[in-house]
């Protein structure tokens, strides 16, 4: 669950949620073997291993040079990042987190006068904050089927990552007497 902070900070803001993301979807890989992270439901549907492999073509493209270059390189090849997934989970995490840090790299030294600057996506303008909305909703979207998939995966012996089925009741008094938190 995400701890909550109260922010004025875009940035602190966005920060905060792509971790929550990134933690969610790793919260939910650990719970699938390494056969399932390479398991798809139907011949069109994307495994978790498909899922990263996109999500990490389109980080090392859309945060690498944020400010000064296209967000679509020309060297990505997204129909390539839904084929072929990385052999292992090794890698699979390694490429995961190479993506992950490209995005923080990129975010760490921005400050607020940098949310109006304009950046290019697919040569199409955004400003700096659009382009942290767009891709905030982007990998929350694709987090969210990596979730589902390892939930599906474990069926009964799924582990929660928020409030689990039928303890919103505990969990309300928990948060009352002020111990949610402290999870």
């Amino acid at each position: 669950m995400m701890a909550h902070k109260f922010s004025t900070s875009y940035l602190e803001d966005s920060v905060a949620l792509f971790h929550f993301y990134k933690k969610m979807a790793e919260r939910a890989m650990e719970q699938v073997t390494d056969e399932q992270l390479f398991a798809t439901l139907d011949e069109e549907m994307n495994s978790i291993a498909i899922i990263v492999k996109h999500m990490t073509g389109n980080m090392r493209s859309r945060w690498t040079d944020f400010l000064t270059s296209d967000g679509e390189k020309p060297d990505r090849n997204r129909d390539a990042e839904f084929v072929d997934p990385p052999a292992t989970r090794g890698e699979l995490l390694r490429r995961w987190n190479q993506g992950w840090d490209s995005i923080f790299h990129a975010l760490d030294p921005l400050t607020d006068s940098d949310l109006e600057r304009k950046v290019t996506i697919r040569g199409e303008p955004h400003s700096v904050m659009q382009a942290i909305n767009r891709q905030i909703a982007h990998y929350a979207y694709h987090c969210g089927q990596i979730v589902f998939l390892a939930k599906h995966f474990k069926a009964s012996e799924w582990k929660s990552l928020s409030v689990p089925r039928n303890k919103s009741g505990e969990f309300n008094r928990r948060v009352l007497a002020g111990e949610a938190s402290q999870r």
